[in-house]
């Protein structure tokens, strides 16, 4: 697992949180902790997991085209 650190410049917690909060996200930590929070049947496993690689084709030949 990889460590998160974020510095707190002139006592700003706002904007510390809020570049904590994003490096989180970015991580991809929120998303995996939302999945273990319940039971995920093996078939909807699957469907998710379709999906997720149909977006990353999409976003691939998307990104191919912009070149």
């Amino acid at each position: 697992m990889k460590e998160i650190e974020v510095k707190v410049i002139d006592n700003d917690l706002e904007k510390a949180m809020r570049i904590l909060k994003k490096k989180i996200q970015n991580d991809g930590l929120f998303k995996r902790l939302k999945l273990k929070k319940s039971y995920e049947k093996p078939s909807e496993y699957k469907r998710r997991k379709h999906r997720e690689s149909l977006r990353r084709q999409r976003i691939a030949t998307a990104r191919s085209r912009n070149r």
